[in-house]
Parts: structure tokens; C-alpha cells; sequence
């Protein structure tokens, strides 16, 4: 396929991600970063519609390569779409809709796993992570979704929001079929409902050995999409998040999943829930532009 332009006007980038090219279209073989700024229905501490370009800000002053696997950016070609755009309307429900009408503009009629394209969505609360979800379980009916999290998200809907970062999981799971699996870790808030469902559905893994284990246990070939909120880490660690909950994971934790997925079938991914106001140090910011680099090069290499 030649390279697709956009049919969508899209906000450009602060700057490109460290490495990648500023783009217009969709490129076959080739991985895309886009980001989805917006934070309508945080329910405690907003500032997330300022990640995606919090962390780009930054992605020039940490190093293209990774130590942990032994890999550099500096050898592949990616690309940066930018922003989808809210539009005019004040109702921030709108503008939601509005960046998931042209979110599915762009995607409807792509065939990702023919065209071996893959996504990496930059949030954003984590409801914009709906629209790429959505789109990969539909493109692959067989399709792992991991979640990173510190939240169940499984919610019915949250202070009026039908599409709330609270129920995230439980949109998605509206659309699963037969096929589709959901791996859950990091967990540790939720209502009661939630945790019953989770038991009940055998979703959840309550320590990172099982985890890492459910993942070593995927099928090579089987697609995998990984959601991460990054408030599956330490507040210690990563205070830049609007929901922080202590008793979370650390980064060589999410080393340890890099490592194993690289040798998986990562087709897909999205990073969302930095809010870089929150942390004034900047810290957050390098620490989510450190785990979109090692997501880029994952994706890049798994399966390989």
C-alpha cells in the first residue's frame, strides 16, 4: 500500500517524538504514535490533556537507545501524527466524541494486521484509549488485551460519564467476543463490584510472578494489545498522575513485560494518564518518555 494521507486535519506536535518523523499519512510496516489530549472526565486531579506533548517535550534529552534491551530507535523508522483535535464545542463530552469521530476516520478502512501498521496512542485520561481498543479488537478476534493499572476501570459509567477513565475496561469489554481475552495487574483500588468481577471472570493476576507468567504463556503468533495507565506505577516513583495510588510497581517491572513481549506479538498500545502540571520537577515527564521508548521499540522488534 502506498503511504495513506490522513483524511483528518490533526494538531501538530510540541515536537516529534525523539527519532520519529512528522507525518501526514499512514505508512504499511511501520509503527505511529498519536496523541489523544484530553482529561473531560478526570474525576480528582486534571492535567493529563497536556501529556502527550509533556512527554515529547522531553524525548530529545533522554538517549534513543535502551540498555535493557539492547536496542536504539536510532535503527528503525517510526512516525509522529500528532494530536487529534477536541474541536470547538465547550461540552467536553463533545469534544471527546468529536476526536473519536475522526480517530475512526482514520482508521475504519485500514486493515492494521495486512498493512502491518502499528499504533501507539499517547493520552490523555485514560477513556481515549476506547477508540484504539475498540478498533484492535475488531481488527484481531483473537486479541490479548493487557492492562497496566492501578484502577479496575470496570465501572458502569462514573459522575454522568457513560465513557469515563473509570470504565475504561468495562466499555471495552463491550465489544469482546469469543475469541478476546483480558489480563489485568497492578490493581489496587476498586469498588467491591469490580473485584468480584474480576475474580468471577479470572481477569485479574494478584502478583507479578503470575502475571508475567500469563503473559510467557501467550501464543507467539497470538496478537496482543497492552493498555497502561500510568498510575500502574508507584506514586513514588511517578507522582505527574491525577489519580495516584500507593503500593504500585516500579519500572523494572515493566522491564521484565518488555523483555517477554518483544518475543510476543505486540500489535498495539497506548501510554495514557500523565499529567505533567502535577509534578512540577519534570521527572514524570522523562519517566513516561523513557516507557514510550522502550513501548516503541517493542513494537518495533516483537514477533521478530
Amino acid at each position: 500500500m502506498p503511504a495513506l494521507s490522513l483524511p483528518v486535519s490533526l494538531n501538530d506536535p510540541i515536537r516529534p517524538y525523539f527519532g520519529a518523523e512528522h507525518s501526514t499519512e499512514l505508512h504499511s510496516g511501520h509503527t505511529h504514535i498519536l496523541g489523544f489530549g484530553f482529561d473531560g472526565t478526570a474525576c480528582f486531579r486534571k492535567g493529563t490533556k497536556e501529556g502527550p506533548d509533556g512527554l515529547r517535550s522531553v524525548s530529545e534529552d533522554i538517549e534513543s537507545y535502551s540498555p535493557y534491551l539492547d536496542a536504539d530507535l536510532e535503527d528503525h523508522t517510526f512516525y509522529d501524527l500528532g494530536n487529534l483535535r477536541l474541536g470547538f464545542d465547550d461540552d467536553e463530552e463533545q469534544q471527546w466524541h468529536h476526536a473519536l469521530s475522526d480517530f475512526n476516520q482514520i482508521f475504519d478502512n485500514v486493515d492494521l494486521a495486512k498493512e502491518n501498521i502499528k499504533l501507539l496512542t499517547l493520552g490523555g485520561e485514560h477513556s481515549i484509549s476506547y477508540a484504539p481498543i475498540v478498533k484492535y479488537l475488531k481488527q484481531y478476534p483473537d486479541l490479548v488485551l493487557l492492562h497496566l493499572d492501578a484502577h479496575a476501570d470496570l465501572r458502569d459509567g462514573f459522575l454522568g460519564y457513560h465513557y469515563s477513565h473509570a470504565s475504561i475496561i468495562r466499555r471495552s469489554v463491550d465489544h469482546f467476543g469469543p475469541g478476546h481475552e483480558l489480563i489485568q495487574y497492578g490493581i489496587r483500588s476498586g469498588t467491591r463490584d469490580e473485584y468480584q468481577w474480576m475474580k468471577e471472570h479470572k481477569t485479574i493476576r494478584k502478583s507479578r510472578q503470575e502475571f508475567l507468567e500469563s503473559v510467557e504463556a501467550i501464543a507467539a503468533d497470538r496478537p496482543v494489545y497492552l493498555t497502561l495507565d500510568l498510575d500502574y506505577f508507584d506514586p513514588s516513583f511517578f507522582p505527574g498522575t491525577g489519580t495516584p495510588e500507593p503500593g504500585g510497581e516500579d519500572f523494572h517491572s515493566f522491564v521484565s513485560l518488555m523483555k517477554i513481549l518483544r518475543q510476543k506479538n505486540l500489535v498495539g498500545a497506548d501510554a495514557v494518564e500523565l499529567s505533567p502540571p502535577i509534578d512540577p520537577t519534570g521527572n514524570s515527564n522523562v519517566f513516561a518518555a523513557k516507557v514510550v521508548r522502550e513501548l516503541l521499540l517493542v513494537l518495533e522488534r516483537s514477533g521478530a
